[in-house]
């Protein structure tokens, strides 16, 4: 038997076969570019571990329902999955569960009518989360099907620090408050480094860095989420690829009156045109670094940027934990990016944070150290597996939870 796991984003379906019982992965997938008229998807697949094929394709997809007949199908063709009765059952990343769910769920009706309540709060993500999910349910109406929330491990964060200082009636009728995201992730490494130490996770201070595209900083206490960077929705916090991160509120006011902008503009400029992008025209730290390398100044700015925003968060979140015991680097830059990390590290010695430059410019698959000999705190990169991770929590929902009719 399997689980096959569905990350749906709003032009993309990430997908992972895992074998059962040692959830070991036999096909993985990406499907890019889904319904852009301009240019056809882009497919990517791989199987493995023990046979091991690599397609590329592109396909003419306008919807969800489409990419997720094509994913299916190739399960089939590459004979990974000869049907949905092999699934044992499917797992589904969701991006924003409210205060609704501190765990992970089995999906029925009632669940994804609570699912598509909480789209306001996250409308650029929990509409392509149910459209897999809607897409799903009726190619495998039989199979269990779990739903697995970013925002879940964040819901220990106490109450000071996940209510903003706003009119309480704002709280308490429209549900604002920080919700935080990565938690998948965050919780994935944090249980990683614990296993690494040889220490257990309800012992460790533990700060953790998820940079991408998305970036946010983690504070966790015990095996607790108690606080995290990014707030109602994922713009808050770090400098991202595209997001702005913090800022203050009233440049928002200032640019309405001053340029016109309405709120749909200003949404649009803070969440595609902002962060690294806005500061040097590019999102990619790679190219950014390559540029930063060969002398240009705005690239130069927006790393310098990027790593002091880290750093500032870094502090603060050691001042809320009394101390660090583990320092984590994960995500796309963090585990690939040498030069983010000791930037954002310089300074920090004499808090107890010491990076050693050898050490961090070599790469592994699997998690190492690279903290230098002097330092107190143990510095980490953990590449993370988010679906990993919702594959675990899927299985465990489906062997400790009964099944009822609208569940499977």
């Amino acid at each position: 038997m399997k689980i096959l796991v569905i990350n749906s984003g709003s032009s993309s379906l990430k997908f992972k076969l895992f074998v059962l019982p040692e959830l070991s992965v036999s096909a993985s997938g990406l499907i890019e570019e889904i319904g852009d008229e301009r240019s056809p998807a882009r497919l990517r697949y791989q199987t493995g571990p023990g046979d091991t094929r690599t397609i590329s394709k592109t396909l003419h997809l306008t919807e969800h329902r489409q990419a997720i007949s094509a994913m299916t199908e190739l399960l089939r063709e590459s004979g990974t999955m000869n049907n949905v009765e092999d699934l044992a059952a499917i797992g589904h990343r969701v991006v924003h569960g409210g205060e609704d769910f501190h765990e992970p769920v089995l999906l029925d009706a009632k669940i994804i009518h609570t699912i598509e309540e909480l789209v306001p709060l996250a409308p650029l993500h929990n509409p392509a989360n149910l459209a897999g999910i809607r897409v799903s349910r009726e190619l495998a109406p039989d199979t269990p099907q779990v739903a697995v929330f970013d925002t879940a491990f964040h819901q220990t964060i106490p109450e000071h620090a996940y209510l903003y200082a706003l009119p309480r009636k704002l709280y308490k009728n429209n549900k604002v408050r920080r919700y935080g995201f990565h938690g998948t992730s965050h919780g994935y490494v944090a249980g990683q480094a614990a296993q690494y130490l040889g220490r257990p996770l309800k012992e460790l201070r533990v700060i953790s860095l998820h940079l991408g595209n998305g970036a946010s900083a983690a504070a966790i206490h015990n095996g607790k989420c108690i606080d995290t960077s990014m707030g109602l929705t994922p713009l808050e916090g770090l400098i991202m690829g595209t997001r702005s991160g913090d800022l203050d509120p009233a440049i928002l006011f200032y640019l309405s009156r001053e340029t016109g902008l309405d709120m749909d503009g200003l949404d649009r400029m803070l969440n595609k045109q902002s962060g690294l992008k806005g500061i040097c025209g590019e999102n990619d730290m790679r190219q950014i670094t390559e540029s930063a390398a060969r002398g240009d100044n705005r690239a130069k700015l927006a790393l310098t940027m990027f790593c002091y925003r880290l750093k500032k968060y870094i502090g603060s979140y050691m001042a809320a934990l009394g101390g660090v015991d583990c320092l984590i680097f994960t995500g796309g830059i963090g585990e690939n990016s040498s030069l983010v990390r000791k930037m954002s590290c310089e300074g920090l010695q004499p808090f107890g944070i010491t990076v050693d430059p050898i050490r961090n410019d070599q790469h592994h698959q699997n998690t190492y150290a690279i903290q230098a000999g002097e330092s107190n705190t143990k510095i980490l990169v953990i590449p993370t597996n988010e679906e990993l991770e919702i594959a675990r929590q899927t299985l465990q929902v489906i062997t400790t939870t009964p099944l009822q009719p609208d569940q499977m």
